[in-house]
């Protein structure tokens, strides 16, 4: 539950419409510490975050805690303590997940709190489980050249066939 003042200040009401409308756009969101990272550091993780269309928002927690509940994305409060950036993702966002772990390792100080995934919240371990499984577009992409496998080997045994017809003289 997010601390409400009795008479908001109309500056205070604009920014949390304004982060509302900025998760608005998004299904999923990953949630992590950035104490004790760099300017750079956070670009870096931004232009790698925006390689996979996923933008990286620094939140105010109060404001998110409130934009959050008029959007009824429960649970996910306990997420928003301390510095915390928020990486926002329409689809895949296990790609999102991934390579947020992959730059924790590089740099410790990035801590992935949790996430809000397919209106399911997961805490730090099961995000990060959740960040090792294929994405959707390479799920496709191991479907379609199972597929493809047998159809190949098909074509290049006709495609022998007709050599081997076509060799002897024969049509």
């Amino acid at each position: 539950m997010a601390i409400r003042a009795k008479k908001l200040q109309p500056a205070k009401t604009q920014a949390i419409e304004a982060t509302k409308e900025a998760f608005s756009a998004y299904n999923d969101f990953i949630f992590a510490d950035y104490r004790g990272l760099t300017v750079e550091q956070i670009t870096a993780l931004r232009d790698k975050l925006r390689e996979k269309e996923v933008p990286l928002k620094v939140v105010k927690n109060n404001f998110a805690r409130v934009a959050f509940e008029e959007m009824k994305v429960e649970g996910v409060a306990d997420y928003l303590t301390g510095p915390t950036v928020v990486a926002m993702a329409k689809e895949d966002s296990n790609e999102a997940a991934k390579v947020m772990f992959d730059f924790a390792k590089d740099t410790p100080a990035l801590k992935v709190k949790g996430a809000y995934v397919n209106k399911e919240v997961y805490d730090a371990a099961k995000i990060e489980a959740f960040s090792k499984v294929p994405g959707k577009k390479q799920l496709i992409a191991m479907l379609m050249s199972a597929i493809n496998g047998p159809a190949q080997k098909l074509a290049a045994t006709l495609q022998a066939y007709v050599d081997k017809k076509q060799a002897e003289g024969g049509n």
